[in-house]
C-alpha cells in the first residue's frame, strides 16, 4: 500500500511531462503536413 505514494505521484508528473512534449509537438507544427514526407521519399530528384 505505501508503493501507492510513490507511483500515483510519479504516474501524474509522467503525464504531464507527455502532455507539455505533445503541446511542443503541435506548437513547432510537427503535425502539420502528413502526406508530403511520405510521397517525398518516392520523388526521383536526378538534379
Amino acid at each position: 500500500m505505501d508503493i501507492l505514494f510513490l507511483l500515483i505521484p510519479l504516474s501524474i508528473v509522467l503525464v504531464l511531462i507527455l502532455v507539455v512534449i505533445f503541446y511542443w509537438a503541435l506548437k513547432e507544427g510537427q503535425f502539420d503536413d502528413l502526406e508530403l514526407p511520405g510521397h517525398a521519399i518516392l520523388d526521383d530528384d536526378d538534379s
